[in-house]
């Protein structure tokens, strides 16, 4: 019975049918934001969304049947199992805002198609290395934000009161600066009026930021993307490497059958 079930959960087309069934639930939730949509077909929509919630729990149930203890031995059958988990927690009183997070079902799709967990593998493997940037950019910002707060921050301009006036502020006038989201006209030029030598420290800011650091991000990620393809594509040939030597080990009892028959045969004629 249990290797039944696990042949119908692993079959492709069981999968699938998942596949489609949470793209369907994630178009009916989006319908529900409509109130012109919830009047006409609200009873509708709800009753299909209990209908893939059941679903998704019994597929859940089987393959807990099928692993046992070992269900929560990997991590993407326990994300599944809190994503669904979510969904099943009454969304009355103080949790109704849990019914926004009925939408997290969709993320089960990370769990099924293999290119998004690789993906979601590459950026998990590339978050020690994305704190060491992130507590190298909180150095840099408060450096700056600092010096920025000393320089600017006195003045009595309300606009520079309101970029500069504290460190929290500081920081986040530099977080939109080196965004560069009107960085310029927004804030760097009003600040070099009054004072004419200002890029010599916004300029700097932005290089050590948006040129350097932010695209040590990207370095990092790309390199584990990197590593989790190899790792992956190591796998597939190891895979094919005992593929092969089964096939071997196949031929050459067929062969040892070929020769034991033959020998049989001339025995008999004999």
């Amino acid at each position: 019975m249990r290797d039944s079930v696990r042949s119908f959960l692993a079959d492709r087309r069981t999968e699938t049918a998942i596949t489609i069934l949470i793209l369907l639930n994630a178009i009916t939730l989006g319908f529900e934001t409509s109130e012109t949509v919830m009047a006409r077909y609200g009873a509708l929509l709800t009753a299909f969304d209990k209908i893939i919630l059941a679903v998704f729990v019994i597929e859940l149930l089987a393959r807990a049947y099928v692993h046992r203890l070992r269900f929560f031995h990997d991590p993407w059958r326990v994300f599944d199992f809190i994503v669904v988990g979510i969904a099943l927690i009454p969304a009355t009183g103080a949790l109704s805002v849990l019914r926004a997070l009925r939408i997290l079902r969709i993320l089960r799709l990370v769990s099924i198609v293999p290119s998004l967990r690789r993906v979601v593998g590459g950026l998990v493997a590339a978050l020690p290395g994305m704190g060491s940037i992130v507590v190298l950019l909180v150095l840099v910002f408060y450096v700056f934000a600092v010096i920025a707060t000393k320089l600017f921050g006195s003045d009595p301009n309300p606009d520079f009161q309101e970029w500069f006036g504290s460190i929290g502020a500081s920081a986040y006038t530099l977080f939109q600066v080196m965004t560069l989201e009107s960085w310029s006209m927004g804030i760097v030029r009003p600040v070099m009026a009054v004072y004419p030598w200002a890029w010599t420290f916004f300029l700097p800011f932005i290089l050590c930021t948006t040129f350097t650091v932010l695209n040590l991000f990207i370095g990092i990620i790309v390199s584990a993307m990197q590593a989790e393809h190899e790792a992956t594509a190591d796998e597939a040939r190891e895979k094919i490497h005992k593929d092969q030597e089964l096939i071997a080990e196949e031929i050459a009892r067929l062969s040892q059958e070929v020769r034991a028959l033959r020998s049989e045969l001339a025995e008999k004629r004999s």
